[in-house]
């Protein structure tokens, strides 16, 4: 990978972290353990995820300009975060990550991420 080059533009962009919301929210509205933990629409849900992580890997920085800090284990607090709710998001993320991100780089960059992310999101 060329120094100068960005996760975000490895992964393909803007569109490539939309699809990747879109489709790690389809898993999420199926699964009985994370559904009840998001409002009914998922649209702003995934709209928002694209956003951090269009932010995170080196894009523009809407997110923080629309939301302020990502402050991630803030946000997350109000929810009952154990193994099993950490292991079904990883799962959905994973699924998305390779139905939406081509480049290896990325999607492995973005797979560690998401699992030591998601760790450190559990809070009993």
């Amino acid at each position: 990978m060329n120094p100068q080059t960005t996760v975000f533009e490895l992964a393909g962009g803007a569109p490539a972290f939309h699809r990747l919301a879109q489709r790690f929210y389809e898993g999420v509205a199926r699964d009985a353990v994370l559904r009840p933990m998001y409002p009914a629409d998922l649209g702003e849900s995934a709209h928002l995820l694209a956003l951090f992580l269009i932010q995170f890997c080196g894009g523009p920085a809407t997110y923080s300009q629309q939301k302020g800090h990502p402050r991630l284990r803030m946000r997350h607090l109000p929810f009952s975060i154990g193994q099993k709710e950490r292991d079904a998001w990883v799962s959905h993320m994973k699924d998305a990550l390779e139905s939406e991100i081509e480049n290896p780089q990325a999607r492995e960059f973005l797979s560690q991420y998401f699992e030591r992310t998601a760790t450190f999101m559990m809070n009993r």
